[in-house]
């Protein structure tokens, strides 16, 4: 089921490419903030609105664990999200995506440190074959690769994610109620890139501008439905039943899928957008790099642990509603 959530994952990075286009064409003065706080905000706030659409019978019984989950998640997910996008501006693809999934490396790290004990032989096995296969998949470029804005921001981003990742694993949260702590999370988001969009905006009708651009609408639609309500439901829904550690490792099969979707979707939204958005070729550093991440993960479910301290928490009973 984690998996699922990275095959929707990086249905996103070629639909956020494809808006960053768009926007560069219809407002060429806007700041890259602007089309990441305003697609931030928009995306997660119509998906608070859906979710709690959908939970709105219990939702009266949101308790104080879950609302404090939501905050949590919210707050992590929503910075590192936000410096993400921003950092790709100012840094190559893939060495935003190689950055990203530090998170693979701080997770077994604060484990070791948490628990005083060293990771086990495999978890240390499949994080050297996950980072390989990432450096593989990203191409990165050793010479080249320096501690620039964009690379900064992108590194900054992976120490939240890593937040979201252990957050979600807290044992005291096992028994939340996914719907209610997943709309409060979708909210914080939405807060947390409003801030953004405000203060990058130049003029106000630039929101109209862009919001009702033909294809915008289709685009972040397209995000809200897979990449934010399948994905964060699944996520919050499963990820208890694994441990942090493993849960990081599973995500870092994000940008393979990411590299599959970017052979032939660019050529579509670019059809659909009318703007110049190439698609990417099959390499063979997209085959024994996305190799090795899929070795790791068969390595971890074979010979890993035993999941995490909330899926023992929930050896009998699941949380009501989820």
């Amino acid at each position: 089921m984690l998996l699922l959530t990275t095959i929707f994952w990086g249905i996103s990075f070629p639909t956020m490419k494809a808006l960053s286009l768009v926007q560069s064409h219809v407002l060429a003065d806007a700041s890259s903030w602007f089309v990441t706080g305003v697609v931030g905000f928009v995306r997660f706030g119509l998906a608070a609105l859906i979710m709690a659409a959908w939970s709105w019978r219990t939702l009266s019984q949101l308790t104080r664990s879950e609302l404090w989950q939501g905050v949590g998640l919210g707050f992590f997910g929503g910075g590192g999200m936000v410096l993400q996008m921003d950092g790709l501006s100012y840094t190559q693809a893939s060495t935003s995506a190689f950055i990203t999934q530090c998170y693979c490396l701080w997770i077994p790290i604060l484990a070791a440190m948490r628990t005083r004990r060293s990771p086990s032989p495999v978890i240390l096995v499949s994080t050297v074959l996950v980072f390989v296969g990432i450096a593989l998949l990203a191409q990165v470029d050793w010479r080249t690769l320096r501690l620039g804005r964009g690379e900064i921001e992108t590194l900054l981003s992976s120490f939240f994610f890593t937040g979201q990742i252990l957050w979600l694993e807290r044992p005291q949260y096992a028994r939340n109620h996914v719907g209610h702590f997943t709309t409060v999370m979708f909210g914080t988001i939405a807060l947390v890139a409003l801030p953004v969009a405000l203060g990058t905006t130049v003029r106000v009708a630039d929101w109209g501008t862009f919001l009702t651009t033909p294809v915008v609408p289709g685009l972040i639609g397209i995000l809200i439905l897979f990449c934010t309500l399948v994905a964060y439901v699944v996520m919050n829904r499963w990820q208890r039943f694994v441990s942090a550690t493993e849960a990081g490792l599973i995500y870092c099969v994000e940008p393979v899928f990411a590299s599959v979707f970017a052979l032939f979707l660019p050529a579509w939204y670019a059809r659909w957008a009318g703007v110049e958005y190439l698609n990417e070729t099959l390499t063979l550093n997209l085959v024994i790099g996305g190799g090795l991440i899929t070795a790791a993960n068969l390595v971890v479910q074979v010979w890993g642990g035993n999941g995490s301290a909330a899926a023992k928490d929930l050896v009998a009973v699941e949380p009501a509603g989820s």
